[in-house]
């Protein structure tokens, strides 16, 4: 095919959007963007059955969230539309009624009890499921006057002669055997299209060159190219993209619990963070780069780094590759995540708007202990309200139950932070009055920091005690400290 090159994403609005439908999207983006091409949005809704409301709208934010944009679309409009494909059914009737003036698709008429019948008695038979030909042979008139009466499909009439073989831009050459192949439904009874009609007018009237799309549609290759043939329309170049797995190998679907785009969102990922992620899923720029940001990855692209085989989605990879990217921003723009998180996730009994003198200080403690925005307010939970209520044998967990320690850590800790005047309260005489308990104790500060972090903290350990402490100011620091030795008495 010539001409610029064109792709498209086309996601049926079923649900919300997938991560898997976010990486294909992601690796189209990329491709127009490496050739100067363009990118199209189609939604594909031929299955009116499955239809969610708020899908598309889904669609749309989980691909901006990531910095994809279209040229054409529902949304934008364009000079190939409707983009929506329940507002397209007179192109797809006038392409089926030429198949059927051509001898390649027919109506049949059998039953749903029928073909449930059939494809039990072929697995008995140890057989391929699929469509026996039974309505091939009906005179066209006839199955005309019978669609009168009778509800009916159209299916197309597959070639089951020879083999079709077509180049795949990253499996190479792929060749399936036609006789395997059978009759499928390109319309359904309620005069929708099925996927492979739908596909076929859309990526034509659209001028697609180029089909980057999932590992799954690549056995449906013979019927998509029999399709182009029998229509005399060229075929685009195809490239099936390799499956994501999990941890077991198994392909990534709600059914085991993967989630949605927007949730990897929710929970506190940056952008920058997943596209890096989804970048490197089945693609390689070389054997050591690992970071890449969204302007490198558009400019490197090809698809023939793309490999076939499975790509593991490790969250433990993507959780680090966050954190990375969360060390990279800029003072301001960590401070900026660090207010709108904390104000979404603290308790609402806590009173908005937070202090923006306290955020600020807060924030440079929580930018090296975080690999999730959403992290940010369970670490800092005990700044801003009052200190929830925790067993006292928390106080000793790290200390092997040492009751004597912790209590005699608080006893020395509570006059040392009273020696420190309300005037001269800041971070330097605070950590020089806690550092003062080694010789006091006559211990180092590592065996027993934890007591002073579940005083002041409610919890062993955390961001920095003493910078923590400061901030809480002497008069809550104080408070919190007897509130502990009130609990081992």
């Amino acid at each position: 095919m010539t001409g610029p090159v064109r792709t498209r994403f086309a996601p049926s609005p079923t649900g919300e959007l997938h991560i898997g439908g976010l990486r294909t999207a992601l690796f189209q983006w990329a491709f127009v963007q490496a050739n100067g091409g363009e990118l199209i949005l189609r939604i594909e809704d031929t299955d009116q059955s499955r239809y969610v409301e708020g899908s598309v709208e889904n669609i749309y934010e989980g691909l901006r969230w990531l910095g994809i944009e279209w040229a054409e679309g529902p949304d934008v409009g364009g000079p190939h539309g409707p983009y929506t494909q329940s507002e397209r059914l007179e192109k797809y009737h006038a392409v089926a009624d030429e198949l059927r003036a051509r001898g390649r698709a027919y109506r049949c008429f059998c039953t749903s009890e029928r073909l449930a019948q059939l494809r039990k008695d072929q697995q008995k038979d140890g057989l391929a499921p699929g469509y026996d030909g039974r309505c091939r042979a009906v005179d066209p008139g006839e199955a005309d006057e019978r669609a009168r009466s009778e509800p009916s499909v159209l299916r197309f009439r597959m070639d089951r002669t020879g083999v079709t073989t077509f180049p795949d831009l990253i499996r190479g050459e792929v060749t399936f055997q036609n006789s395997l192949q059978d009759d499928f439904v390109i319309l359904k009874t309620d005069g929708f299209p099925t996927y492979h009609l739908a596909m076929l007018v859309d990526d034509h009237d659209m001028e697609i060159t180029h089909v980057i799309r999932a590992e799954e549609w690549l056995a449906s290759g013979p019927r998509h190219l029999q399709l182009y043939e029998a229509m005399d329309w060229p075929a685009p170049h195809f490239a099936h993209l390799p499956l994501l797995v999990d941890r077991d190998g198994r392909k990534l679907s709600k059914r085991f619990g993967d989630v949605a785009a927007l949730d990897y969102r929710d929970r506190g990922y940056l952008p920058e963070a997943m596209l890096n992620f989804l970048a490197f899923l089945g693609w390689s720029l070389d054997d050591h780069t690992t970071h890449i940001t969204a302007d490198e990855f558009a400019r490197v692209f090809t698809l023939d780094r793309v490999v076939p085989n499975p790509a593991f989605f490790d969250v433990e990879r993507l959780d680090a590759l966050n954190g990375h990217h969360i060390r990279a921003l800029t003072p301001a723009a960590w401070c900026e995540h660090v207010g709108e998180w904390l104000d979404r996730d603290l308790p609402a009994d806590i009173p908005r708007p937070l202090g923006a003198d306290l955020v600020a200080a807060l924030a440079p403690l929580l930018q090296e202990r975080v690999t999730r925005l959403d992290e940010l307010a369970g670490l800092s939970r005990f700044i801003f309200g009052e200190l929830p209520d925790y067993p006292a044998d928390l106080l000793t967990e790290r200390i092997k139950g040492d009751t004597e320690l912790a209590t005699r850590t608080l006893d020395a800790a509570i006059p040392a932070v009273e020696a420190v005047a309300p005037d001269d309260w800041g971070l330097e005489p605070v950590e020089a009055a806690l550092r003062g308990l080694q010789d006091t104790l006559d211990l180092k500060l590592r065996k027993f920091v934890s007591v002073l972090y579940v005083a002041t903290m409610g919890a062993p350990r955390g961001i920095p005690l003493f910078d923590s402490v400061a901030l809480l100011g002497r008069d809550e620091a104080l408070a919190r400290l007897r509130g502990a030795r009130a609990k081992l008495a």
